[in-house]
């Protein structure tokens, strides 16, 4: 006699991830993997995120990291990552807002030493006044005139790895569109799949 195969509801595992983000639980495991983090290396860019009809919730005081652009209603990934393309900070704003807006807090954790890389939506004097405090430093090969070299270019091969972050959280479907209406579950599924990038090198090396 077959056994019966018993469906559970979707909604407890789901439960179970809100809960988990709730306590920050997410937060802490990308966190203590992003530790061991390359620190030679590091570059920040964004990315932006189509959000679903389905997740849209834009209504005033409630924004939830949504913008609303010529494609329709958007929010934006930030991401700082190592030189192997493994993220170690990550933030979320609306779709429209300048790429500069969460940099503060993204490189709050700079390491000394570190060489920061950036495009050119990041040519702020005071990213370049952050970046020395922190003793970060630059290659003298790409100076840009009357700039300092604490903040250099992203010139197409150094971009790969931050675009190839990119490009990876985004085989995920729930990342590569947005359905949650919530940010902060949005938010936790992109740190859950920032988390499986850390792990495939681990489970490798084990």
């Amino acid at each position: 006699m077959a056994r019966s195969k018993r469906k559970w509801p979707y909604t407890t595992c789901y439960n179970r991830f809100v809960r988990w983000r709730r306590a920050g639980v997410w937060g802490r495991i990308i966190d203590a993997l992003a530790a061991a983090h390359d620190a030679a290396v590091q570059m920040i860019d964004t990315s932006i995120v189509r959000v679903h009809q389905h997740g849209a919730c834009i209504t005033r005081n409630q924004r939830q990291s949504m913008g609303r652009s010529r494609g329709g209603l958007t929010s934006k990934i930030h991401a700082v990552v190592d030189g192997n393309g493994l993220p170690v900070r990550l933030a979320l704003s609306p779709g429209e807002a300048h790429d500069v807006r969460l940099a503060g807090k993204l490189l709050s954790r700079l390491k000394s030493g570190s060489m920061l890389l950036a495009d050119r939506g990041y040519d702020a004097d005071w990213i370049r006044e952050l970046a020395m405090k922190k003793g970060a430093w630059a290659n003298p090969a790409e100076k840009q005139p009357q700039r300092s070299d604490l903040l250099q270019p992203l010139s197409l091969p150094r971009s790969q790895p931050v675009e190839r972050f990119f490009n990876r959280i985004k085989q995920c479907r729930r990342v590569g569109t947005r359905y949650d209406r919530l940010a902060a579950n949005y938010l936790a599924f992109v740190q859950l799949a920032s988390i499986r990038l850390w792990l495939r090198p681990n489970e490798s090396a084990s």
